[in-house]
């Protein structure tokens, strides 16, 4: 699992083993304060102060709160990728056979519950949808919808067209939506809309990949 996010959401990138464990604690100590006191509350001397480092060391990584919620919902992404990968490797050890889609899509949906569920800090940040950041290129549904493209499409046995994309983008989209009520309704998730929404799901992708 990598512990860093992408070097491109950092002023400068940690080139030696010290400096990427410090930026894992300071980022690690972000998404604990996020949970304790939002992200309006949320300061770069009080992330500095959890993770043990000076405040210097936050501002060599980054120049505000803002960049440091950039590099906490890339970090939530790539970490997020790497578990419905692993899952994605287990079920086909298992005997999930390549292009089962409905396996593929409930293991996409539960990985992001697990970490709505447990990761600290990401009910907040999760992918940058609760506090925008970038332009709307980097918008996170649309990099998720990106990402599923080209990581299921191998699995899928489809070709990562743009209707590929298309069908992926709107179901992230749906799902965001409803997944939020969940969350909004029950701050574990309320069960029966999350039901409702694996339904959904199901039937709108059936559609398109049966």
């Amino acid at each position: 699992m990598k512990p860093v996010p992408h070097a491109t959401s950092l002023r400068r990138a940690p080139v030696q083993r010290r400096s990427a464990e410090r930026l894992t604690r300071i980022l690690d100590a972000c998404a604990e304060l996020l949970d304790e006191v939002g992200y309006d509350a949320l300061s770069t001397r009080a992330v500095a102060q959890r993770a043990g480092v000076p405040i210097g060391s936050v501002y060599r990584f980054f120049g505000n709160k803002r960049q440091m919620a950039d590099a906490l919902a890339q970090r939530n992404l790539e970490r997020y990728t790497e578990r419905v990968v692993e899952r994605l490797s287990r079920t086909r050890a298992e005997g999930a056979g390549e292009g089962d889609w409905r396996t593929a899509m409930d293991v996409v949906l539960d990985e992001y519950l697990a970490m709505k569920r447990t990761a600290p800090g990401f009910s907040l940040i999760d992918f940058g949808n609760q506090i925008p950041v970038g332009g709307r290129q980097a918008e996170p549904n649309t990099l998720i919808a990106d990402r599923l493209t080209g990581l299921l499409s191998g699995h899928l046995g489809r070709r990562p067209d743009d209707t590929l994309r298309r069908v992926f983008l709107v179901a992230v989209e749906s799902a965001d939506t409803l997944v939020q009520l969940a969350f909004r309704l029950d701050p574990h998730g309320d069960e029966a809309i999350i039901a409702e929404t694996r339904e959904l799901l199901r039937a709108y992708l059936g559609r398109v990949l049966d």
